[in-house]
């Protein structure tokens, strides 16, 4: 098991889709910090909250086997990221190194 100071305790790490890149991210873990993981300082230096109430980590998404016309809205800060989870827009605020910045 790893731990971290920011993240929650994960065995290991999953595959998503976030604006057509595929990225390993722990597994166990609110997306907001799976995108620290993937890019910390963007994300640890960005506008957020990390509680829900600013709306700056809103992104659209949809499961595997879905179109992108079945997408849903989510704030990453509150959403448990799970294997397969296609990310198809971020809200301008949040800035992944290598994927979107």
């Amino acid at each position: 098991m790893f731990e971290s100071d920011l993240l929650d305790p994960y065995e290991k790490l999953i595959s998503i889709e976030v604006l057509g890149q595929s990225v390993e991210v722990p597994e166990k873990n609110r997306l907001l910090r799976c995108f620290q993981y993937l890019s910390l300082n963007t994300i640890s230096f960005g506008d957020f909250c990390w509680n829900g109430e600013c709306t700056n980590c809103q992104f659209w998404y949809h499961e595997p086997g879905e179109s992108e016309a079945q997408d849903k809205t989510a704030l990453s800060c509150r959403f448990d990221v799970r294997e397969g989870l296609v990310v198809t827009r971020l809200s301008p605020h949040v800035e992944i190194e290598g994927v979107n910045k």
